[in-house]
């Protein structure tokens, strides 16, 4: 009775799957019984799960260790969750040592593991070790992570992380030949402001447009001829942004995690600054793929996704953008689950006036204007159009001109007025309110009597939407947080409908 109890034993350790940047607890459970020799795994595992049998035979013989010969049954529990990834190797691996006996049953219990085997038994990364230590923290569980991996699974805290280089380590670990010691979290990334504003000099409407996007986190886009400055003005837009707050660094962190984008575990203090080709799909824009990653909107969460030629993406491709540019969340439906990314992205747009890109230019005339401006700009739907808070049209200066401007405001100074304007943002708001103005309501804008006046006639005239009434609003409101000023007076309202996309039509 005791052998066929002993042989009826199960093996357990957690492990996670991942839903969004949620790590979703897995139990993964282990049993050795006797039957035909054979190694299962069952709970809706996808390939890469599926072929951890072969890795994990590999690296138990690399130990000088074999499977026994009996039936190995490893079944991933809930059993209605699909499970994909290399990440399941080491779990898997471990519960069977443990129902091999070669490690302890219990103490294994107590941990969760994630790491992808080598045939020589060494470990390797894999994507979302910052959420699933965050995970097991909650559950009050202790990590077991690859090496290399160490620095980031430390950010969870009170966790007891044990990050090996191989199998072996573990091992001998838990039967006290060597000690894992504990890694220190890996510190935070080192990201470059970038280019200056100062070598900008003219296009200072161009240059004010800027500035107000990055005070309240507003969408913009820049229209101009070829070699007018639209990009090198983007460019320099990250510069001008305060660092994250501790709970923006690691939301940011944790998506970038599950992307597998983490450099050396370091935390992202930045915000992120994310310029896809404009070639890219809907999937790799908005997420998506046959592993349901995030896109480049998630990956800019918090940060600027700078979309240049923007005419040139996919109309599908910029249709995906209009319900994250409302929410700050994309969610990528499937057939077996839905999974949900943040996506509070500040979208930064340029683009030519027309195809040729020489509408309205002062030394070479397009040759089909109108025509050809009209048809270029319909590839923006009108609805992507009005969610856009700020459309300033940039013209390159002359040669002359360049040589008698004087050199632009630095990135340092223009972007201590911004953070006073965000600090500003952040007493009104308050710490569970929106980040920016660019996320408040109608409601949270106070305006002056003569402000509510001129607004609700520009409505009217320039035959500006619902949405793009309050996104009126919001942009006077920072450019009265520029100013210093509590109430929202006429001259903020005027100049942010100076700078409004009129509605088509």
């Amino acid at each position: 009775m005791n052998a066929l109890t002993r042989t009826a034993a199960i093996a357990r350790i957690r492990t996670f799957a991942f839903a969004g940047i949620e790590a979703v607890p897995v139990e993964v459970q282990v049993q050795i019984s006797a039957g035909s020799p054979g190694f299962l795994v069952v709970g809706l595992p996808d390939k890469a799960v599926g072929e951890a049998r072969e890795r994990v035979r590999a690296a138990l013989a690399a130990m000088g260790l074999s499977m026994p010969p009996r039936r190995v049954l490893v079944n991933l529990a809930p059993a209605d969750l699909a499970k994909e990834g290399s990440h399941f190797d080491l779990p898997i691996a471990l519960g069977v040592l443990a129902a091999m006996d070669v490690l302890p049953r219990e103490e294994i219990d107590g941990y969760a593991a994630l790491g992808e085997l080598h045939l020589d038994g060494t470990l390797h990364k894999v994507a979302g070790v910052l959420p699933a230590a965050i995970g097991a923290s909650l559950l009050e569980l202790g990590l077991i992570c690859p090496a290399a991996q160490g620095g980031e699974a430390a950010w969870a805290g009170r966790i007891e992380v044990l990050a090996a280089r191989d199998l072996l380590g573990v091992v001998n670990h838990f039967r006290g030949s060597q000690v894992l010691t504990p890694p220190e979290p890996a510190g935070l990334a080192e990201a470059p402001r970038g280019p200056d504003l100062a070598d900008v000099k003219g296009l200072e409407t161009a240059r004010r447009a800027v500035e107000i996007a990055a005070a309240g986190g507003h969408n913009l886009l820049l229209v101009g001829p070829p070699g007018a400055g639209k990009s090198m003005l983007a460019a320099r837009l990250p510069g001008l942004l305060p660092d994250l707050t501790p709970e923006q660094a690691l939301e940011v962190s944790m998506v970038h995690s599950v992307a597998g984008l983490l450099a050396d575990g370091r935390l992202l203090m930045r915000p992120p600054f994310r310029e896809p080709h404009h070639s890219a799909s809907q999937a790799a824009l908005s997420g998506g793929g046959q592993r349901a990653r995030p896109g480049e909107i998630s990956l800019a969460h918090r940060g600027v996704l700078f979309l240049d030629e923007l005419p040139e993406f996919p109309r599908p491709a910029l249709e995906a953008l209009r319900q994250p540019m409302e929410q700050g969340r994309t969610t990528v439906a499937r057939a077996a689950a839905h999974v949900t990314y943040p996506a509070r992205f500040q979208l930064v747009a340029a683009m030519n006036p027309c195809r040729c890109g020489h509408l309205g230019g002062a030394g070479r005339e397009c040759g089909r204007a109108p025509r050809c401006g009209e048809e270029y700009a319909g590839r923006i739907s009108g609805p992507v159009l009005d969610r856009i808070d700020l459309t300033v049209d940039v013209q390159p200066a002359s040669a002359a001109e360049l040589a008698r401007a004087p050199p632009g405001e630095s990135s340092a100074a223009v972007a201590a007025r911004v953070a006073r304007a965000r600090d500003a943002q952040r007493a009104r708001y308050g710490a569970e309110g929106p980040a920016v103005n660019a996320e408040a309501e109608g409601r949270d804008v106070a305006l002056a009597p003569e402000a509510e006046a001129l607004a609700g006639q520009a409505m009217e005239r320039m035959r500006l939407s619902p949405r793009g009434y309050i996104r009126v609003l919001r942009v006077a409101r920072t450019i009265a947080d520029l100013a210093g000023a509590e109430r929202v007076g006429r001259v903020h309202v005027a100049e942010a409908l100076a700078f409004r996309q009129r509605t088509r039509g």
